[in-house]
């Protein structure tokens, strides 16, 4: 009998795929350039923005606070059409690489025309660069992984969370800053060429990186279309809607966080700080969490219980309840007219940003590993879907506690109470749901996880 008939397991390696470093450093420069643009977003729309004579048109809070939720929900729907281009047509590295200028355009549009109308065209663009590279990106890295190193997954998206929020750190303080001391067209402008930079670096690693062929239209309806995989698809499709209702409170931190923010003391180490600047707490104590869960919590709660995906996503949902408790009892001391410490809004951060750890990293590991082989991209596309349909609802209720007279229907510490109670039910929701759900896990075949 011939040696090849007999089957061993591949030897496992701790070494990481070539293309990686280029990977991450393109993201941690396009999240540099997205989160700078995002972190000043409201703040641009209710004290900078023009007419086309170069007269002020500023909106209320609740106008630009909706705006920006439309927008967000705009940024992760279109992930949907990069994610088809990608695995059927054109392959992910070529639709990264095309849709990453079209971003570029998107900022330089906002740093060239600070009306209305440079405001809809830029974001425009940025919806269609951004949403459209999501998918393909976070796909991307799992592509990289086979048999011998998959164990390695969980760690590379950790890694790959970190550097989105590295760039997200050092953006979100020097952008507001620039915003306030220079005006909108460095602030904006400077994100424009970060994701410039980005572009350069992902060109650089078309060599190292693992190329996986599309699957062709046809090829890829019919594999869309078949049983076990439509199966994953409803699986995966399960965690949207509790997802959403965490991404529905989780996004206010740079929309109605920002607003509070004004009306508290931002004294802090003796230095008095921008609302926007706040904002950087949370990628910062990103960085501290990841490997805090990573290597200590996470092992040390497995020795009294078996610490699944789905116990990590659904403590998340219950993080970001805690985290509004403490918003809304800040905006009740706003709303009785005093000006509480910006410590107590950071600490809502902590809380916040514990569940953005446990919740988010693990949907969006989860996503790419219950996907089936030729539909990564796409059903990475229920990760990046439930943030879309966060927004949207969010945006919707904006909208419709406005009045024709200028007033809103849900004020101060209720606003937030509202989502409180909103998160409450999805949480226990949750529960109950999760009792239920079964999948699989797929990783691409060793042959295929070669650099091309």
């Amino acid at each position: 009998m011939k040696s090849s008939q007999y089957l061993t397991a591949p030897l496992k390696t701790d070494k990481y795929p070539p293309g990686i470093p280029y990977i991450v450093g393109n993201e941690a420069a396009e999240r540099f350039s997205y989160y700078g643009m995002n972190s000043i977003l409201v703040i641009f729309m209710t004290q900078y923005l023009l007419n086309a004579q170069g007269r002020p048109d500023h909106m209320t809070d609740p106008q630009a606070e909706e705006w920006y939720h439309w927008f967000v929900s705009a940024v992760y729907f279109l992930p949907v059409l990069g994610a088809l281009l990608a695995d059927a047509v054109f392959g992910k590295y070529l639709i990264i690489l095309l849709l990453s200028v079209v971003y570029c355009f998107g900022h330089f549009t906002l740093a060239l025309n600070d009306t209305r109308l440079g405001l809809v065209i830029g974001l425009m663009l940025i919806a269609l660069g951004a949403g459209g590279i999501k998918p393909c990106v976070s796909a991307n890295v799992g592509d990289q992984f086979g048999a011998t190193n998959q164990h390695l997954l969980p760690r590379i998206f950790n890694w790959f969370y970190f550097s989105i929020n590295l760039g997200s750190a050092f953006s979100t303080l020097l952008i507001p800053w620039l915003l306030d001391k220079v005006g909108p067209r460095v602030a904006f402008g400077v994100p424009g060429i970060a994701m410039l930079m980005a572009t350069v670096v992902f060109w650089m690693g078309r060599r190292k990186f693992v190329h996986i062929p599309p699957a062709g239209l046809g090829n890829y309806t019919r594999e869309l279309f078949r049983r076990e995989n439509l199966k994953a698809l409803g699986n995966l499709l399960i965690l949207v809607p509790f997802a959403a209702m965490f991404w529905a409170l989780w996004q206010q931190n740079f929309s109605t966080w920002v607003v509070q923010s004004e009306k508290m003391n931002r004294h802090l180490f003796g230095h008095d700080w921008l609302p926007a600047q706040i904002q950087t707490v949370n990628p910062v104590f990103v960085l501290a969490m990841l490997p805090l869960f990573s290597y200590l919590i996470y092992p040390a709660l497995g020795r009294f219980v078996k610490v699944t995906p789905l116990r990590r996503f659904g403590a998340g949902l219950w993080a970001v309840i805690g985290s509004f408790l403490i918003i809304a009892w800040i905006q009740t001391r706003i709303d009785a007219g005093q000006h509480p410490t910006i410590l107590w809004q950071i600490l809502a951060f902590v809380v916040l940003t514990a569940g953005e750890v446990l919740l988010s990293v693990t949907h969006l590991e989860f996503a790419y590993t219950q996907a089936p082989k030729k539909m990564k991209s796409l059903v990475m596309c229920t990760y990046l879907g439930s943030i879309s349909l966060g927004n949207v609802f969010t945006a919707w209720v904006d909208g419709f506690i406005q009045n024709p007279d200028g007033t809103v229907k849900l004020q101060g510490a209720a606003y937030f109470m509202f989502f409180v109670k909103v998160m409450l039910v999805t949480a226990l929701l949750f529960l109950v749901v999760s009792q239920f759900y079964r999948g699989k896990t797929y990783i691409q075949d060793e042959a295929q996880t070669q650099p091309a």
